[in-house]
């Protein structure tokens, strides 16, 4: 079938609105606490950690501290130069650790990934983060060909930061630049130079790292096609494996350092998508493939190899090149998945010290997955990771899924064939805007309150 060629002026008014980015489903705002308990959630991950003895078990650590705000940034942080912090929160995450290593019973729990995430990881020193990989890593059981991977300022990660986490067993790192254009860095309070990521780059490469990513945000205020072009160029002379290039995420009434500038300062609806069209353009004429969505991979990295074989995977942590059937969230506000079940830890330090000191479990809120929960989540995650999905004709909603797909096969976003539904070319640009068709609980409950940044 021969995609129908729409304005994309119309396209981007249409479906312009605010929508999930499917890390999840259900999505957290429509998680049903009504019947929630800790306890549910551990019988869950004993139940789970059975299934993870071949996949192993994923482990995201969330290092909230950074020295200074990046007023574009939606991530939970604490803002601080008091480096006194490091030791008192590195001593909680181990201890919430070692309260799911009893839970889980004596055997040596085996790990398949690891992901530092922040706020900002390289705000810790090289001692603390070795202390906190001996601490998780003890008495556990690293499986053949492990994921682990950490996020990196390059303005402050050191040859000591990179030297230490390689012998820990990383191989990958992300590094957060954003924008190399000097009027952005300032709105944003985001500073790196050149020189810094390609010192970074330089001493990974020669330590040993196999896949190194950039992160690059397109939509951030004060940005044109040009900075854009400047950015991705810079970027790519740098040969890094792996180019995340996502939507700026604009949520003030969440993120309050987003006042830092005005509306009229951010790009939006086409010309937004004009600074994507461009940056996607220059990524994949350098020999990138496009995978799942905003993220670019050399043909030979793991993520490249896992999109073609059907391994790619989607869960809090991003896209993966392994499903790991129990995801363990350690650190303020980190999200624990279990398959069956969410749990989120508190959001702010003081309440998840706490809660540790005392000895419990400091997820605050959390979900267990119905049975139409599961069977769309998979639909998601098949939209998400591979593009297509086919629908069970005797799966409850499915007529109503049908419906609202029928306006995004008119406009030329997917196809379907009888139960099968596979996402078009141009389709690819609004995957989010295709999933919420499927989004059964985002239909049932319509919140009056923003939640959510816009699809394009």
């Amino acid at each position: 079938m021969v995609e129908r060629e729409t304005d994309i002026a119309e396209l981007i008014a249409r479906y312009n609105v605010a929508a999930p980015r499917y890390t999840s489903y259900p999505t957290v705002p429509y998680w049903d606490e009504t019947t929630w308990d800790t306890s549910r959630w551990t019988d869950h991950v004993r139940a789970r950690l059975s299934a993870s003895s071949a996949q192993g078990v994923a482990l995201y650590v969330h290092l909230p501290f950074c020295e200074s705000l990046c007023t574009y940034c939606g991530c939970n942080k604490r803002i601080t130069k008091n480096h006194g912090v490091e030791a008192p929160y590195i001593d909680a995450v181990l201890a919430e650790w070692q309260l799911y290593r009893r839970l889980l019973g004596p055997a040596d729990v085996p790990i398949s990934e690891i992901h530092l995430g922040g706020g900002t990881p390289t705000f810790f020193s090289p001692v603390q983060l070795q202390r906190l990989m001996d601490g998780l890593l003890g008495g556990c059981n690293v499986l053949p060909n492990p994921s682990f991977s950490f996020e990196a300022h390059p303005a402050n990660t050191t040859e000591a930061h990179l030297e230490t986490l390689f012998d820990a067993g990383f191989r990958r790192l992300s590094l957060g630049i954003q924008d190399f254009d000097p009027k952005v860095q300032r709105v944003i309070n985001r500073w790196q130079t050149e020189a810094d990521v390609q010192r970074v780059m330089l001493d990974a490469r020669r330590i040993g790292y196999t896949s190194i990513n950039f992160d690059l945000i397109y939509g951030l205020p004060l940005q044109t096609l040009q900075s854009v072009q400047a950015t991705v160029t810079k970027s790519l002379a740098m040969l890094p494996d792996r180019i995340s290039f996502y939507s700026y995420a604009h949520v003030p009434w969440m993120q309050p350092g987003q006042r830092h500038y005005t509306e009229a300062d951010i790009p939006k609806g086409k010309e937004k998508l004009a600074l994507y069209s461009l940056g996607k353009a220059l990524i994949t004429d350098a020999g990138y493939q496009d995978i799942g969505m905003d993220h670019f991979a050399t043909p030979q990295d793991a993520l490249c190899i896992a999109a073609a074989t059907g391994g790619l995977h989607r869960n809090f942590m991003g896209y993966t090149d392994r499903y790991s059937p129990l995801l363990i969230g350690l650190g303020v506000s980190s999200i624990s998945d279990s398959w069956t079940a969410f749990a989120q830890n508190e959001k702010t330090v003081e309440a998840y010290q706490s809660r540790v000191d005392r000895g419990e479990l400091p997820v605050f809120k959390g979900h267990v997955l119905s049975s139409l929960d599961l069977q769309i989540r998979k639909h998601v995650l098949d939209l998400m990771c591979r593009g297509r999905t086919t629908l069970d004709v005797s799966m409850e909603h499915a007529e109503p899924i049908l419906r609202r797909l029928k306006p995004l096969v008119a406009d030329g976003l997917v196809v379907v064939d009888d139960m099968h539904i596979s996402v078009t070319a141009t389709g690819s640009s609004f995957l989010r805007n295709i999933c919420m068709a499927f989004d059964i609980r985002l239909h049932e409950k319509q919140y009056t309150e923003p939640l959510f940044s816009s699809a394009v």
